[in-house]
């Protein structure tokens, strides 16, 4: 599966990775009343990008992640953080504990799990006015809009599933689809828009980290990045800035979800 393979390269995952927004963390400590003794169960935390900021408010926090790479790079990172602990699982496979959680939250991850599984397992890990988080990731147009549309032909040229003609979204046109956390009642929705400016290595890193990419046999993969690289070197001064935008979305537990 291709969210196995990113367990296959955890360093250069935890590398790599751009941590979340810290208006971000501090919207979602706001809204779900994170703190001290707060029960918190996080669902694919690969690394811990999100994990560390919740274990320096002092949460207890149980985070599930599928592979055990990924996992002890977690723990080494949260190993200042007696009250956060890590298990190796599939989340949907998981045996709930008995006492309930405050907040489940799921960070660049939810589009992995199993959808007949994932909302109502939730509902059942949390407790009376528990809150779930989900945070999704979006590749959007802006930073250096003119390297991202000459890179298209490496693509179409490496990937054979690229469309032609591909280019990222506006921000304004990009929104994540929340009609199964509605579910839950009224969703509520925080946008944080940023951008990383990456010198030609770290941005082949974060490449790397990447499913499609690494889902890439090895000769279409090397070319690929080659025909990255030399774009990057020769046509923009060895550095490139992508735009991202992360969604907070937000909704409290319904006690009828899964009947």
């Amino acid at each position: 599966m291709l969210r196995d393979t990113f367990d296959e390269a955890a360093e250069l995952y935890d590398r790599a990775r751009p941590r979340y927004p810290a208006a971000l963390v501090d919207e979602l400590a706001g809204r779900a009343g994170l703190g001290p003794g707060v029960r918190v169960l996080e669902i694919g935390p690969g690394t811990g990008q999100l994990t560390v900021p919740l274990a320096r408010l002092g949460c207890d926090v149980t985070a599930v992640e599928l592979g055990p790479a990924l996992a002890a790079v977690a723990r080494h990172n949260l190993r200042g953080f007696p009250r956060a602990r890590v298990e190796v699982a599939e989340f949907e496979r998981w045996p709930l504990p008995r006492e309930p959680f405050d907040l489940v939250v799921c960070a660049t991850a939810f589009h992995w799990l199993d959808p007949a599984v994932r909302v109502v397992k939730a509902a059942e890990a949390l407790g009376p006015d528990g809150v779930l988080a989900v945070v999704t990731t979006h590749h959007v147009a802006g930073g250096s809009t003119e390297f991202f549309a000459r890179v298209q032909a490496c693509y179409e040229r490496w990937d054979p599933a690229t469309p032609p003609g591909l280019r990222a979204s506006h921000e304004a046109d990009v929104a994540t689809d929340t009609g199964e956390l509605e579910r839950w009642g009224r969703v509520t929705s925080y946008r944080f828009a940023r951008e990383i400016t990456y010198s030609t290595r770290e941005y082949l890193d974060v490449l790397l980290t990447y499913s499609g990419h690494r889902a890439l046999d090895a000769p279409a993969r090397r070319g690929l990045l080659r025909c990255v690289e030399d774009l990057i070197e020769t046509r923009h001064a060895g550095s490139v800035t992508k735009r991202y935008l992360h969604e907070l979305l937000l909704t409290r537990r319904a006690s009828d979800v899964g009947h």
